[in-house]
């Protein structure tokens, strides 16, 4: 067939570029009800959104019709964070529609870069959960895989971090205050959601016991849709998220006195339930609501997917074969006793038809082993709030604990370890001992995380069950984190490999030769520059700190907390800084540290090493004999966007957790990925990503998870590593004598206390040594730029398993055993690619 001419195509694109413009312009008079005049910046962005959302609309529409027409198993992952970043670039890249819609706003004069730069983050998330769950939906659409994340859609996220004087102090996320224009509320998808009351227990004419919940107060959960595209292809998935909404009814008691605000007050309260990320766990009220959004959101999802399942479907024994429900983490955990609540209460089973049903169709992803990450609710907090689910739950512990004895038989030790209830001062429900038992499948997320959940942890369990325990290491899509936020190394890899590894990332391994070609080594060093010039620009607009881009960027961002030990590299600038002191003329690699991370609002210790971090760059930035040797920075409120320019800049990723604490971690993948060189220690995904990039293009320093443990087990005293070290005597000294904090000598003595007299827990001491050799060894390095440069080529070259693409597909193939769906449009939708007529035969 002979070619088209060029002029049609030429006229195809100025016709789809013409519709672009047009859609822009009918969403800011219509949707938005303004003009160019006063338009303000958020409604032009809200109108690109429109116009952009508009274009993922009729393919969303296909691909859940394409989902009920094939009567295909779907996945339904629920997690209590999404933590989705930015989406106005993500979508225009996933659809292809980057250039055009860029150039589209250009020639209406606008500056495409700052429209971008006016979406805020969506306050859905807080850290690495909330993130891998992100990661999980771009990859499942994707690879075209039937499936739905749900969430809460909080009003309120986590908390904006400021820093104020070297201390956090936390400021309301009222995100949703310009509009989300990604969202469609679905106001017809209504669950009521139960709380409070009391059960009664009745037989039936047939001597069936029955439960019937009466007396309780109702929250409806109103469901709000977000789109999900894969990368180029048709399939758009859906991020459903619960609000809380009060319901119809109120007090007449209070009305018929007169006192109509009394009468709707409780009602306009059952909205807090979304109000907020993580309320403040430290008083009785935060810890009773964060419950209560747990189960709000097992609930309303739980409902929902009985709801789909139910349209096409009569028989409940079918739900395995036709829904599969992950749990990401314990939170969403009531799920199981409220799939049960249905299947026995209201659909009328048995119960061991029931607890088939729900073993079969539910998966749980453990995140953690640290003992104070894994919920325990008190007993009381089930009896007052949810009394029904008490009852299942006791039911369920008594039928496992009897199939444990029949295993284990005279082992009482191992019944009380194993028992769903925690019989303590305070009875408490184990919640992940819930998730264990109620699943088919029970996944680590690294090879020695879920190592250690075997023969640690759950390691009575795994002797129980030991079909049900597997390993999915972590991933991240490489769409958003190389693509998206890294353009200019992105750029030249699809120069010179193509574009097969935006969903291929094993196709990186191509790179590899070419970490010996000094021409594309050079453009590597530049792009990296170029970078790091961007993340320098932003460093001296937010903190007013001039940094060398030049200097060796050492980056540590991830959630603030003792195990991650931000303590110890603070140990080891201090250490920096009295080298210099001791020799102001001493030959050393100029450093930028960057610091980023939030601490829990609650979290004393960790919010006293940000403060920490700050004071002691207030010191050392400040000191004439430094001269710019050493700068330290702390960025502020760090969330996806905020890492997006960190990670493509950074020469040094910092993952130094103590040995068998870090379950998986992402940020070392992400950094990885850049082109950033890693030392860390040997735990969670670090072990992995060594095996892949190999030891000699890392730095690991440490005691390995065995170590840790046996010097646990003969008797750890920090005191002694402290005593015979003078240079980390002298780091001691100084931060818990004041030196860094001369108005308040006193200010950072408890760092130094639980360092020395309380255990130093983390074995920051113990490391220490291994962690400043380690450390020389990168400056060493850092001074042969060009083998610098070859080794972070192969880090990126390397890091083919990391994607979520893999991970997913391992979901899919050995716990869902769900297959992809190539959703087939019902119309032209590559509107890019010129004007075509939608369903109804009008043009759109």
């Amino acid at each position: 067939m002979d070619q088209l001419p060029q002029e049609p195509v030429e006229s195809a694109e100025l016709d789809s570029m013409m519709l672009t413009i047009k859609s822009f312009l009918e969403h800011l008079e219509y949707s938005l009800g303004k003009d160019k005049y006063s338009a303000s910046r958020y409604d032009i962005y809200n109108a690109l959104a429109y116009a952009v959302r508009d274009r993922m609309v009729e393919r969303w529409l296909d691909t859940q019709q394409a989902y009920y027409n094939s009567d295909q198993k779907r996945v339904y992952y629920i997690s209590m964070e999404f933590l989705m970043g930015r989406t106005l670039e993500n979508s225009l890249i996933n659809l292809g529609l980057y250039d055009e819609f860029k150039e589209a706003m250009t020639l209406l004069g606008y500056n495409f870069e700052t429209i971008v730069d006016d979406e805020q983050d969506a306050g859905l998330g807080n850290g690495g959960l909330g993130r891998l769950a992100a990661c999980f939906l771009d990859s499942m659409a994707t690879m075209s895989i039937p499936a739905y994340g749900y969430g809460i859609r909080y009003e309120y996220g986590i908390f904006r971090q400021k820093i104020i004087d070297g201390a956090q102090v936390e400021r309301p996320d009222n995100w949703l205050r310009y509009r989300n224009p990604w969202e469609m509320d679905r106001q017809e998808h209504l669950h009521p959601v139960k709380f409070y009351g009391r059960v009664i227990t009745t037989t039936n004419r047939e001597g069936r016991t029955e439960h019937n919940w009466v007396d309780t107060e109702e929250v409806m959960a109103m469901a709000y849709d977000t789109p999900i595209p894969g990368f180029r292809n048709t399939t758009v998935n859906t991020m459903r998220l619960w609000s809380a909404k009060s319901s119809r009814e109120f007090d007449l008691k209070f009305f018929n006195e007169g006192n109509y605000i009394r009468a709707v007050e409780k009602k306009m309260l059952s909205e807090n339930i979304s109000k907020v990320l993580y309320p403040a766990d430290n008083v009785i009220e935060g810890k009773e609501l964060r419950f209560k959004q747990e189960y709000f959101l097992a609930s309303a999802t739980v409902h929902d997917v009985i709801y789909r399942f139910k349209k096409m479907h009569t028989d409940l024994n079918l739900l395995p074969e036709k829904v599969a429900i992950q749990l990401n983490d314990t939170h969403p955990a009531l799920a199981i006793p409220e799939l049960m609540r249905v299947l026995i209460d209201l659909e009328g089973l048995e119960w061991e038809a029931a607890w088939k049903i729900t073993t079969h169709t539910f998966a749980y992803t453990n995140h953690t082993i640290l003992p104070e990450a894994l919920e325990k609710w008190p007993i009381w907090f089930f009896e007052q709030i949810l009394p029904r689910h008490l009852l299942i739950i006791y039911e369920i512990n008594n039928r496992f604990l009897e199939e444990v004895r029949q295993k284990f038989p005279g082992d009482n030790g191992k019944l009380e370890r194993m028992s769903l209830i925690e019989e303590s001062w305070e009875r408490k429900v184990r919640m992940a001992h819930l998730c264990i038992v109620g699943s088919h499948s029970v996944n680590g997320v690294a090879a020695l995380h879920s190592e250690i959940l075997k023969t640690d942890l759950f390691r009575d369990f795994f002797a129980m069950y030991p079909e049900r325990f597997n390993n999915k290491t972590n991933g991240i899509t490489q769409r958003r984190w190389l693509k998206k936020s890294n353009p200019l190394l992105s750029d030249l890899i699809s120069e010179k490999l193509g574009e097969a590894w935006i969903t291929e990332l094993f196709e990186l391994q191509q790179l590899v030769p070419l970490a010996e070609d000094h021409e594309f080594v050079a453009r590597w060093q530049e792009v990296k520059k170029a970078n790091k010039a961007c993340l320098a620009s932003y460093i001296a607009r937010h903190n007013c700190i001039k940094v060398d881009v030049d200097s060796l960027f050492d980056c540590q961002v991830k959630r603030i907390h003792e195990y991650k030990r931000q303590l110890l590299n603070v140990l080891h600038i201090i250490t920096l800084y009295n080298r210099i002191k001791e020799d102001p003329d001493i030959d050393m690699v100029p450093r930028t540290f960057i610091f980023s991370g939030k601490a829990a609002p609650s979290y004393f210790m960790a919010k006293l090493i940000i403060n920490l971090i700050n004071c002691v760059g207030n010191i050392v930035n400040n000191d004439l004999d430094v001269r710019d040797r050493l700068k330290v920075v702390f960025l502020a409120n760090y969330g996806v966007s905020l890492a997006e320019k960190i990670f493509p800049a950074s020469d040094l990723s910092e993952q130094i957790s103590t040995a068998g604490t870090e379950a998986s971690g992402t940020g070392n993948m992400k950094f990885a990925l850049n082109g950033s060189l890693t030392i860390g220690t040997l735990d969670g995904a670090n072990i992995e990503m060594m095996e892949e990039i190999g030891r000699e293009n890392m730095f690991i320093f440490g005691l390995t998870t065995p170590e840790v443990h046996a010097l646990r087990t003969r008797g750890y005293n920090p005191r002694e590593f402290y005593q015979r070290n003078p240079a980390l005597k002298k780091v001691i000294d100084m931060i818990s004598g004041g030196a860094f904090s001369p108005g308040n000598p006193d200010q950072f003595k408890q760092i130094a206390d639980n360092l020395l007299n309380q255990g130093d827990y983390y074995m920051l001491l113990a490391d220490y040594d291994s962690y400043i050799a380690c450390q020389d060894k990168v400056s060493e390095l850092y001074r042969d730029k060009k083998a610098w440069a070859r080794m972070s080529i192969i880090n990126t070259a390397r890091m083919g398993k990391f994607s979520s693409d893999r991970t997913i597909a391992e979901y899919a193939e050995e716990i869902w055993d769900v297959k992809t769906l190539a959703v087939e449009a019902t119309e032209q939708h590559c509107l890019h690619e010129g004007a075509c007529l939608d369903h109804k035969g009008h043009t759109p």
